[in-house]
């Protein structure tokens, strides 16, 4: 059997191995080598012991690439399923910041997206974003409209998490020409009965090891909202925001968490949670303030209402309300929400966290268009 310059090196040292138990070198691209041919010969200790190896070594998104597309056979995949794992955790943190490395990530074939898809620590402003990414790789990857249509289904598509994306591009998402209009169906449908759910049912989705991947969510930029909305008498909105502990912990002392975009009798509005000082600059307190997203000569009157559930009884207890004339992107809001401290309001006995979950609610109604 004729054997090519690495191959020969490769079979040497699986040889070496097999007699002593030990390797003679530490190159990544011959270790690559001993691996793929301890796989071809199903030495499964070699296999480990090269994986362990590569493992030790700087990983680059290249090797770590390499790594994911080994043509182990499946017998022999638990041998290096932990060099794997390794590639997808380092592809996973390296590109955690979609947005600035988006360009780059263009170029990632499709074992290296979905690593990157997988994480829940993926940083990027909504799941919105996430789905138009996915949209916009496979066109460039995939020129012909069946395999793209095949790869976005059977690969991409379980990545998305459908259930944090905005009604507002749900709707596109059924309009997508290209993808299969059964299972965009299907998306839209189950995202829309998840954000009906009770909370209790949604958090057990989120936290079940079958589900969990689906209804987690991701390190958003803007935080998702559940948003209910009344055309009549006048056009009117509840805006739920929920804040997880962990979350208001790292406001401290002067930082600021986004809600998505919302949308009211055509104008487009937000909520924000910050750490601020108080009128009189004594202490740190926890604020809410809602703010429009149109600027310019935009004029919008709205009656408003911030709550706060304060009990696990699940009522909502008013603690501001309001009339504002929003002008050039403006915003409105109180610094001092609970009028306490910020470590009174941050204290492990405060009501205002229930299970761990800070719930808000804003309520807007506008009188005159």
């Amino acid at each position: 059997v004729f054997l090519l310059g690495t191959e020969e090196s490769a079979l040497m040292e699986l040889l070496s191995f097999i007699y002593s138990g030990k390797l003679t070198t530490n190159q990544p691209t011959l270790l690559l080598d001993i691996l793929m041919m301890s796989d071809k010969f199903e030495v499964v200790s070699c296999m480990r012991h090269c994986s362990q190896l590569l493992r030790s070594l700087p990983m680059t998104t290249e090797s770590a690439l390499l790594y994911l597309d080994l043509p182990s056979s499946i017998s022999m995949a638990a041998a290096v399923q932990p060099l794997t794992d390794a590639a997808k955790e380092f592809l996973a943190n390296k590109y955690k910041d979609l947005t600035k490395f988006q360009d780059e990530v263009m170029n990632i074939p499709l074992a290296g997206i979905e690593a990157i898809l997988c994480s829940n620590d993926l940083q990027v402003a909504s799941e919105d974003a996430v789905y138009d990414f996915v949209i916009k790789w496979a066109r460039a990857q995939y020129s012909r409209t069946e395999e793209r249509r095949e790869i976005l289904g059977t690969r991409l598509l379980p990545l998305v998490r459908f259930s944090h994306m905005t009604c507002r591009k749900l709707r596109k998402v059924l309009a997508c020409s290209d993808l299969d209009n059964e299972q965009a169906t299907k998306s839209v449908t189950d995202a829309l009965l998840y954000k009906a759910d009770a909370p209790h049912r949604q958090r057990a989705l989120a936290t079940d090891v079958l589900t969990s991947r689906k209804y987690t969510e991701r390190a958003y930029k803007y935080r998702p909202l559940k948003v209910v909305e009344f055309d009549r008498p006048y056009p009117q909105c509840i805006a739920y925001l929920d804040l997880k502990r962990e979350e208001c912990g790292r406001l401290f002392p002067s930082g600021r968490i986004y809600s998505q975009a919302f949308h009211l009798a055509g104008q487009g509005f937000f909520l924000s949670a910050h750490c601020n000082m108080d009128q009189q600059s004594a202490f740190h307190c926890f604020g809410l303030f809602l703010g429009m997203q149109e600027k310019g000569s935009t004029s919008v009157t709205v009656d408003y209402e911030f709550a706060a559930r304060t009990r696990p009884s699940g009522e909502f207890v008013s603690k501001y309300k309001g009339c504002y004339t929003f002008t050039g992107g403006k915003a409105v809001g109180y610094r001092n929400l609970f009028a306490i401290p910020w470590p009174s309001f941050m204290a492990d006995d405060s009501l205002f966290f229930i299970n761990g979950v800070l719930h808000l609610r804003a309520e807007l109604t506008i009188k005159q268009l």
